[in-house]
């Protein structure tokens, strides 16, 4: 899964990006119902790991299952 549809679900969550304070390959996400935050590698073109994918939403106080159906 590219970081792409990530987003794209987590935005359908709810979820929003925080602004970008400098360079660099990661992106901070935050929850607001949660109030939990984490971050996300942006590897372009590349696909992210499952493990890493399911970690981030489980960081973002999400359900797995909530996540994949959307």
């Amino acid at each position: 899964m590219k970081y792409r549809e990530v987003a794209r679900k987590l935005t359908t969550l709810g979820c929003q990006e925080l602004p970008r304070k400098g360079s660099g390959s990661h992106r901070k996400w935050h929850n607001p119902a949660t109030q939990r935050a984490t971050v996300i590698p942006d590897w372009g073109r590349r696909d992210l790991k499952l493990g890493t994918v399911r970690a981030v939403v489980r960081q973002l106080g999400i359900e797995w299952s909530g996540f994949q159906s959307v």
